[in-house]
């Protein structure tokens, strides 16, 4: 059963717009973790909405949420979100092919391999074989 507020907070209707674009969603786990980085760091200098005008199907909290089952579920460990938070605020991932980075890019790499299906379950990330699925149904049932 679905519990409905006796009572809304005032402006709750006001608080997200209507969406005229159509959601999109993420290409893979770290182009949603760099928006996430960034809408964060514009939440944090003072922006009403941060996120961009590219409506997104999740908030940055939601992908924080996934990195924090994982983290909680002991997937990855501290060096993993401390490179994310780094790399993240930069805006970039490290180069694996500087010696210097060597390391910080083998973390997070293997950071975005194990947030990749926890933001894919979650539809922030786009399902690569959608499109094919309905090819190969509709070619089977005739549609």
């Amino acid at each position: 059963m679905l519990c409905a507020r006796a009572f809304p907070h005032p402006g709750a209707a006001e608080r997200k717009p209507a969406r005229t674009a159509p959601v999109q969603p993420f290409r893979d786990a770290e182009e949603a973790w760099l928006w996430t980085m960034a809408a964060l760091l514009a939440r944090h200098a003072g922006a009403s909405r941060p996120g961009g005008a590219v409506p997104r199907p999740c908030e940055p909290d939601d992908v924080i949420l996934c990195l924090d089952g994982l983290y909680r579920r002991k997937r990855i460990d501290l060096a993993h979100a401390r490179v994310l938070r780094q790399w993240g605020e930069r805006g970039m991932a490290p180069d694996g092919r500087l010696p210097a980075e060597r390391r910080e890019a083998r973390l997070w790499v293997e950071a975005m391999l194990l947030l990749d299906w926890p933001l894919r379950v979650r539809g922030i990330i786009a399902d690569l074989h959608a499109n094919r699925k309905k090819v190969v149904d509709s070619s089977v049932t005739g549609r």
